[in-house]
């Protein structure tokens, strides 16, 4: 049974999503020069996938949202450089850098706070319409 009612609640939702994604764009690029010493000990970057949520009565109303169903890891093996006075390199002498590609991320970091603000502006609209409602009634 989902909790979408109306506007807010499909804002609220968006909002939350777009809040996990920003939080998996923020630890891939906290971790993105980490070193390991093998490929499977490298931090793989980490991405959140939408799902959709239907209002109980999406039949009648059309209503809507967006839920994390899901976080993964991206499937990119690690840059292996050989560094063997690197404290972390291995038996033959190389590093693994984590698979985080920073450019990649920005543009997620960038889609992901759009996408926020255009849920907190469409909230903020419609209080002001609202409000504005209210005042033509008095």
């Amino acid at each position: 049974m989902s909790d979408i009612k109306n506007i807010f609640d499909i804002a609220s939702r968006g909002m939350s999503a777009q809040m996990v994604r920003l939080n998996t764009v923020a630890s891939n690029l906290a971790n993105a020069r980490s070193v390991a010493s093998s490929d499977a000990e490298a931090y793989k970057a980490v991405k959140a996938v939408f799902k959709t949520v239907y209002a109980d009565d999406v039949q009648k109303t059309g209503i809507s949202s967006v839920d994390v169903d899901e976080i993964v890891q991206v499937d990119r093996p690690a840059e292996k450089s050989y560094q063997p006075g690197h404290p972390k390199a291995d038996k033959d002498g190389f590093i693994y850098t984590a698979a985080v590609n920073v450019d990649e991320e920005l543009v997620e970091m960038l889609e992901a706070s759009r996408q926020y603000e255009n849920n907190v502006e469409m909230v903020t609209t419609l209080r002001g319409l609202m409000m504005r409602t209210i005042s033509m009634g008095k």
